[in-house]
């Protein structure tokens, strides 16, 4: 939860970056192990508050991120030793995965877990396997033994203004789903993060979103953008005015959702981080972030995936 305090001073923005998972779940080759190990560790020198690692999945549905387990053990207590170190995230789909999390946090390595809903039912049903009402039952077994052990929790909502099949969305939709979820456990260490799956939003529909909350859920919220139309710079700067302090990223631009892809043409990805994290301080906030070692960072995330996809193997 974000609290604002009258220093002076620039306010603080949360930065949190996702290519390590999101960016790379996606990418047809599959990516070194040592590649993700050595793009998390430039992460982790950029200053940035939160990294998404991986996500605890079944191979057979995203073999990217088979070696999620390895890529946690490598850098997860290197991770936790250092000052200031910042969060690391894995997206847990169900119990199975969930099992996994806790494994980590046995070996001293305390993670946030996320859990992935979304606001059309095509869309649940296609990315989920389950309409969004049996996705969130996925959730009810996991969410209060992770409140129990206090672990910090982030429950995604995708496809907030568009949906690839259905259309335009209501905000009231996505308030409904938010609402849901939220009843599984409502505390300040829940993130609300909204994603704008397919990159089609203007700042006006980011507005009309952003009506459908209280100022409670505003402070707290993540948003999770795509760069499809080249316009989410615009929506990071419409919802700073409206009081978001919490945004993702990724390095490199790396990601994109798989259905706002053609044949002709590879949908771009999420806003880049350091795209993200220049306009947020040309409007005035502040991060944290080294912008230089944010840059090395981008550099590492293409590289790694042009190289994977030329065929070429790993890098040295």
């Amino acid at each position: 939860m974000c609290v604002v305090y009258d220093t002076g001073m620039s306010e603080k923005v949360r930065i949190t970056d996702v290519s390590p998972r999101d960016g790379l779940q996606n990418e047809p080759e599959i990516i070194a192990t040592d590649d993700k190990i050595r793009l998390i560790r430039r992460l982790l020198a950029s200053g940035v508050d939160e990294i998404e690692v991986t996500s605890f999945v079944s191979p057979r549905w995203v073999p990217q991120l088979a070696d999620g387990p390895a890529v946690i053990e490598a850098i997860g207590v290197e991770a936790t030793c250092m000052a200031d170190a910042p969060q690391l995230s894995v997206l847990v789909p169900n119990e199975q995965g969930f099992e996994e999390a806790l494994l980590a946090r046995e070996q001293g390595v305390p993670l946030k877990i996320a859990m992935f809903a979304a606001a059309s039912e095509t869309f649940s049903q296609q990315n989920t396997n389950g309409t969004i009402a049996e996705v969130i039952d996925r959730f009810r077994p996991i969410v209060p033994r992770a409140a129990e052990l206090e672990m910090p929790i982030r429950f995604y909502v995708s496809c907030v203004v568009e949906c690839p099949f259905e259309g335009r969305i209501k905000p009231a939709a996505v308030r409904g789903v938010v609402d849901q979820l939220l009843e599984l456990h409502d505390s300040p260490t829940v993130d609300i993060d909204l994603g704008e799956t397919i990159g089609v939003a203007t700042p006006d529909d980011i507005n009309a979103l952003l009506d459908a909350f209280d100022d409670s859920h505003i402070e707290r919220m993540t948003l999770h953008l795509h760069d499809t139309q080249g316009r989410a710079a615009d929506c990071v700067a419409a919802a700073l005015q409206r009081g978001v302090r919490s945004f993702d990223g990724s390095a490199g631009g790396l990601g994109g959702c798989p259905y706002a892809s053609t044949e002709e043409r590879r949908a771009p990805g999420n806003i880049a981080t350091e795209s993200l994290v220049q306009r947020v301080e040309a409007e005035g906030f502040e991060t944290g972030v080294d912008t230089e070692r944010l840059e090395a960072a981008a550099v590492c995330a293409r590289e790694i995936v042009l190289t994977a996809r030329s065929g070429m193997g790993g890098l040295t």
